[in-house]
């Protein structure tokens, strides 16, 4: 016969006034965590008590009851009514739902520590879709924020969150994507997109939330674009944009979606603020542009205005500023300790100094009426403006030949070639994919990198008189004594080579530092060449000699060109940046997607990393697509002091990391680590060992080899 199933009998509930509870020392939680007491009482004030308390009678004599209860499982509850009844928001015979436990086969510790340890937290998506559903029905973000006591920035990351594409929340409810990975995903809306990215992240080695982002915004434009600086982001909102923002991460204000329409209302705006600068300065013609490319004032008279003079308000100022700055300098020079608050003052004093010291320039009106100016923009957004050029056409009957004037070109102070020259996009070149050897460099790259170079070594002999004497003083020998070698570097006769098509050479440091020296002297010369002998006569030696520096310097051209090759000016170079020390990894060159590793193919870039890192290195990048190849590359080439050839010396041809004992043994510092440079889902798929050597023919490799 079977035995009987004995059934569970629970305790019962019952309703017991709040001044019979007592909160029993048995509860086995002691340390605060969670929410707070105060944010528990505003929750039961709410919406009432939600869990029964879990109590116990109290016993007396022969262990009878008396009538009051202690609490051993909800004290956090019992003193949030507790805080209620003392802020006189509850009475305190108010009676509490409470299950009443009478005997048993546990103690008052073991029922404590079961109702803490036993309780299931949320999964973290049913959070996001009861915050969803709860905004559904009509609670803003800052009252669900205030109901549950977190803040409104994390209700809104939440939202967002259950935003994402119910496909991937079903992944991620089936522990089959990571929740950083969602938060990535969270940075759009859209959801086809959010699909087709994990379609190809799923098929890659590669899942970081990181290459997550990178992928979902490989076709926008960031917020610290200077094109979105330049127009703004509520212009951009306003005419129908839309941004996409990162809740996790530090977005610099997030990015733009919409590329095309913010070209559009660059060149709108470009072309009202050119109106604008015409109508209001009497110019005859005004260009504009998003970038012009180096050289456009090639053939152009620059002329210059003069700077306006100070009125009597701003005279007596500057002179007040003035005195107090060189006071308090003297006597701050003088003391010994430290002053954070005399460090503030000198460094407003020097900033007002400027703004009154910088005034503009004030262009004669019969000259503007037949110049014109270029706006562009700058690097961070705001708009250039470059006044004070005649056109060949437009100088006035009877004026002297523009030959007479000084080349426009030779100013440097033309901004860089960049996507759009008067409103037309300028092509970029994409090399064509080869196979794994590695091919000479194609024509086009090895002009744009000797045509930095060049710029580069201009602005080092600017800085060398002594030596930009010895070089001119050495073409004036060739010309009167070797009649048959006269080939040099130097163009003395002031013509100076053109890189319209070498985008961002404009803004490289070495051509805004030529523009800004260019500038000051230009408003330092008479207006009038008739003057200009008695100047320089007048001149003292050292402005003299460099001023003599900084015209010789625009004179150089060591732009390798597969019509324009000139081996013999090209080695003349060589020993030019030899005699002034001169360096493109000093000078501040290092190869980024844009100037090199964008633009040769994959065996280039592998081929870089490998002399640079060595072969280990380039192994755990070799499977990558050449977009994210290349993006890695710069990162570990970053400060690796790597050159491509063109930009090496002759006698510097040997590849970093290829030292006379590099042929045997790898340096061990770079094999040690090469894993530490790398992302983590990069080292984690290392493979063997690697070697910093190459063949010989490559270590002994010249540049001019790379020229012919």
């Amino acid at each position: 016969m079977a035995k009987a199933i004995q059934k569970i009998t629970l305790d019962r509930s019952q309703d017991i006034p709040f001044d019979k509870l007592e909160l029993s020392q048995k509860n086995v939680r002691n340390i605060k965590a969670g929410v707070s007491i105060e944010d528990i009482a505003n929750d039961i004030a709410l919406r009432g008590l939600l869990m029964s308390l879990n109590v116990r009678p109290i016993l007396g004599d022969e262990d009878k009851e008396t009538g009051r209860y202690e609490v051993p499982a909800g004290g956090r509850r019992f003193r949030a009514l507790e805080l209620l009844i003392k802020q006189k928001r509850m009475a305190k015979t108010e009676p509490i739902p409470c299950i009443v436990k009478r005997g048993g086969t546990t103690s008052a510790e073991d029922d404590s520590l079961a109702e803490n340890i036993h309780r299931l937290q949320l999964h973290p998506l049913d959070q996001f879709r009861a915050f969803q559903t709860l905004h559904l029905q009509g609670l803003g973000e800052e009252e669900i924020a205030a109901r549950y006591f977190v803040s409104v920035s994390t209700v809104r990351q939440r939202l967002r969150l259950a935003s994402v594409s119910p496909r991937l929340l079903d992944l991620y409810e089936n522990d089959e994507m990571k929740l950083e990975q969602v938060m990535a995903f969270s940075i759009t809306n859209d959801h086809v997109r959010q699909e087709q990215v994990w379609d190809t992240v799923s098929r890659s080695p590669v899942r970081e939330p990181y290459y997550i982002r990178r992928l979902l915004t490989e076709t926008a434009i960031r917020a610290a674009d200077r094109r979105a600086v330049y127009v703004g982001i509520e212009a951009y909102e306003d005419a129908g944009g839309v941004v996409m923002r990162d809740l996790f991460e530090q977005d610099q204000g997030g990015w733009l979606q919409d590329p095309a329409l913010l070209e559009q209302l660059v060149f709108e705006k470009l072309k009202s603020d050119a109106e604008a600068l015409k109508a209001e300065e009497g110019w005859k013609w005004v260009d504009a542009a998003i970038d012009f490319p180096y050289g456009h004032t090639s053939g152009l008279r620059r002329f210059y205005g003069e700077r306006a003079e100070f009125n009597a308000d701003e005279l007596a100022r500057h002179d007040e500023v003035k005195a107090e700055y060189d006071k308090l300098d003297a006597e701050y020079a003088e003391a010994e300790d430290y002053s954070e608050e005399t460090e503030t003052r000198l460094e407003e004093l020097g900033n007002e100094l400027d703004r009154l010291n910088d005034r503009r320039h004030v262009f004669d009106r019969q000259e503007v009426a037949h110049g014109g100016a270029f706006i562009s923009l700058g690097a961070g957004g705001e708009l250039k403006i470059e006044r004070g050029f005649v056109r060949p056409e437009d100088e006035p009957v009877g004026d002297v030949d523009a030959d007479d004037h000084d080349d426009g070109d030779a100013d440097g102070t033309s901004e860089s070639g960049g996507i759009s020259v008067n409103g037309k996009p300028v092509a970029v070149e994409t090399p064509e994919e080869e196979d794994d050897k590695v091919r000479p460099l194609s024509d086009r790259v090895i002009e744009d990198l000797t045509a930095a170079r060049t710029i580069a070594l201009r602005n080092a002999l600017a800085g060398d008189p002594v030596m930009a004497f010895v070089a001119a003083l050495h073409v004036f020998v060739l010309k009167t004594f070797f009649v048959y070698g006269s080939d040099s570097c130097l163009e003395v006769t002031m013509q100076s080579a053109k890189f319209g098509q070498t985008q961002g050479l404009g803004d490289t440091v070495w051509a805004k530092e030529i523009e800004q020296r260019h500038e000051a002297w230009g408003h330092d010369l008479p207006k009038n060449p008739a003057e200009l002998w008695g100047y320089l006569v007048t001149l003292d030696e050292a402005s003299r000699q460099a001023l003599f520096a900084h015209c010789v310097s625009l004179s150089l051209n060591a732009v390798v060109q597969p019509w324009n090759r000139r081996p013999a000016a090209i080695a003349h170079a060589e020993e030019l940046a030899r005699s002034i020390g001169f360096d493109m990894v000093d000078a501040g060159w290092t190869p980024t997607v844009d100037n090199y590793l964008g633009r040769v193919t994959k065996a280039h870039i592998l081929q870089a990393v490998r002399e640079a890192k060595g072969e280990q290195s380039a192994q755990l990048i070799d499977h990558l697509k050449k977009a994210d190849m290349a993006r890695e590359a710069a990162r570990l080439l970053e400060g690796s002091g790597w050159l491509p050839e063109p930009l090496r010396l002759a006698l510097d041809q040997t590849p970093v990391g290829q030292g006379d004992d590099a042929a045997d043994v790898v340096d061990d510092n770079v094999v040690e680590n090469a894993d530490a440079d790398l992302p983590a889902f990069l080292t984690e798929e290392a493979k063997g060992e690697g070697t910093a050597s190459e063949d010989a023919d490559i270590e002994e490799r010249r540049h001019l080899d790379a020229a012919e």
